[in-house]
């Protein structure tokens, strides 16, 4: 994971926001791909703010989109917010 790398959770009934600060890699992907499958159970929405990611490698954003399949059956809406959103939202 890059060293830089943190994830903030606020978490209000069925929402819950998550703010990502620092570099975006392939372990950093993974890292928020886990928090996604182990702690939003039983939430209908998750919003992923991402204008603290100051850089997006390559690795991390396409590890990040083609493994999302593992939370598709938990229902859970994502939305993406800030200025580099575009970047890891899927296409």
């Amino acid at each position: 994971m890059a060293s830089n790398f943190k994830i903030s959770i606020r978490r209000d009934d069925q929402k819950v926001q998550l703010s990502l600060a620092g570099d975006f890699d392939g372990t950093s992907a993974c890292e928020l791909l886990n928090l996604l499958e182990e702690k939003c159970d039983n939430v209908n929405q998750v919003t992923i703010h991402t204008t603290g990611l100051k850089t997006i490698y390559p690795f991390g954003k396409d590890t990040f989109r083609n493994n999302l399949y593992k939370i598709k059956d938990r229902r859970i809406r994502l939305s993406y917010k800030g200025k580099n959103a575009n970047l890891i939202a899927p296409t």
